[in-house]
């Protein structure tokens, strides 16, 4: 087993701080991985002024050189994949082959930014003669950005990636729950040669950070994933400074079985990727709205799938699904069970805790759970999905887009009018078809309504990071 690294703040090309009272846990046993540095003001003023000196240089440096150090930094991150990945399992409990996949991704996604960075194209507008009418980007300052826990790698990535190829500089308030994978992160940039203070590392009391950097003038952008009431939050912050914002929120997928579609594959598949990451994901497959001529069958599949799902702690060999991050997530989700069960919905599989250690809880299952119920509209960001019938494609749009969120959806047809009407219709900003897969680095990400606004991702990935400037030349100066 790798060690566990220190868990320090890197503030201006340097580590420091010491341990606090805050322990960092794992979820499966309850043993105490370390005790992380909490920012102070001090702290956060001095990550401010690094970062204003880092975006000074930072800015200077060309396309190419800084695709060369982001690709440098990636190169490092594989190379370490084993050490990177127990630590996440360790921290977070996902089993360990997941781990390593989002090692992968998280170096994806530095990969794919540092090529976009030589593609941040202005163009040229015609004009009169005499005149030079040109479009640039430019970067747009320093970065305040907060990532999540749920993917303790793969989620601060798509913030410093973005930030780092446009060339910004960045303040990055990671979770403190699960503070490894950004550590591993800022090492590889130290190592790749970044220059001191375009990439700092920031733990402490959220509200502390978010209302000290998101008024400073220099703090150009705010970059959050996390939930919607947290997004709110700082959006209201961000705005009283007139600061752009960027924001990946909640989600609370559906999903669309029609009646033509492959039954099991749709039921299995299903299963599988809803027990993902214990169901911690923002764009985790939970309301399952098919087509009433299959839903016997789909409901027996998916139950099966789903209670044969192997749940233990992520180092251990053939384990599919770990436990939840926090000790305060099995008495949510056994909350919103117990609401569902009162208001009529059946329990096919689980609705409890899995085991008498660590934060497990069961794979799970509810079927024909009422509209009334919580869990129809708030995400439970667990390992729970909600199976309905439904009559008819219409009925079941309807239902997908009854919830106040949009991040992703997904169907089951081989119809072209179905799909085109999925297209259409269904209110989300990631919508796939035949398969669970949301997105990949060279394809957009983000939410429309309570799931936010901007896109990591994609040739689009940048375009938070950056400014535009039209310049208009004239030749005459009679």
């Amino acid at each position: 087993m790798s060690p566990y690294p220190e868990l320090k703040l890197f503030i201006g090309g340097e580590w420091r701080g010491t341990p606090e009272e805050i322990p960092v846990v794992n979820p499966a046993t309850g043993q105490e991985l370390g005790r992380l540095a909490h920012a102070r003001i001090s702290d956060l003023e001095d990550a401010l002024t690094a970062a204003e000196a880092g975006f000074r240089i930072w800015r200077r440096v060309s396309p190419r050189d800084r695709a060369d150090i982001i690709l440098q930094a990636a190169a490092i991150m594989r190379a370490r994949q084993e050490e990177i990945a127990q630590a996440i399992t360790a921290e977070h409990g996902k089993p360990l082959p997941q781990a390593r996949l989002e090692v992968i991704r998280g170096a994806e996604f530095f990969e794919w930014d540092a090529g976009e960075a030589m593609r941040t194209y202005g163009r040229v507008i015609p004009a009169a003669p005499g005149s030079r009418i040109s479009v640039h980007h430019q970067p747009i300052g320093v970065v305040a950005a907060f990532s999540p826990w749920n993917f303790p790698m793969s989620q601060p990535a798509r913030k410093i990636a973005g930030a780092l190829a446009s060339g910004c500089s960045i303040i990055l308030k990671a979770a403190e729950e699960t503070p490894a994978g950004a550590i591993h992160i800022v090492r590889a940039f130290q190592e790749a040669g970044l220059p001191p203070g375009v990439l700092n590392l920031v733990f402490g009391t959220p509200s502390e950070i978010s209302e000290f950097l998101i008024p400073q003038p220099s703090v150009r952008l705010v970059a959050l994933t996390g939930s919607t009431t947290v997004g709110r939050h700082l959006t209201g912050l961000a705005a009283q400074s007139d600061t752009r914002v960027l924001m990946e929120l909640g989600g609370h997928a559906p999903v669309i079985v029609c009646e033509d579609t492959d039954v099991q594959r749709a039921a299995i598949s299903g299963a599988v990727r809803k027990m993902r990451n214990a169901g911690q994901v923002c764009t985790s497959p939970t309301r399952f709205f098919v087509h009433e001529s299959l839903f016997d069958e789909f409901a027996e599949s998916f139950t099966a799938r789903a209670a044969a799902t192997v749940v233990g702690n992520g180092i251990e060999e053939g384990v599919e699904m770990g436990p939840l991050a926090h000790d305060r997530r099995p008495p949510v989700l056994a909350g919103l069970v117990e609401d569902a069960v009162a208001q009529g919905a059946e329990v096919r599989t689980g609705g409890g805790r899995h085991g008498n250690a660590g934060y497990f809880f069961q794979p799970t299952v509810l079927v024909n759970v009422p509209k009334s119920a919580k869990i129809m509209q708030e995400e439970p960001f667990g390992p729970i999905a909600v199976l309905n019938p439904v009559e008819s494609l219409d009925a079941a749009i309807a239902e997908a887009n009854s919830v106040p969120y949009g991040l992703a959806g997904y169907g089951f047809t081989n119809r072209a009018d179905y799909i085109d009407r999925m297209i259409d219709e269904v209110e989300v900003g990631n919508l796939s078809i035949n398969t669970l897969e949301a997105s990949l680095p060279e394809t957009p990400f983000g939410g429309v309504k309570s799931s936010g606004y901007g896109r990591e991702g994609g040739t689009e990935g940048l375009d938070n990071y950056l400014t535009i400037r039209n310049v208009w030349h004239s030749a005459d100066i009679s």
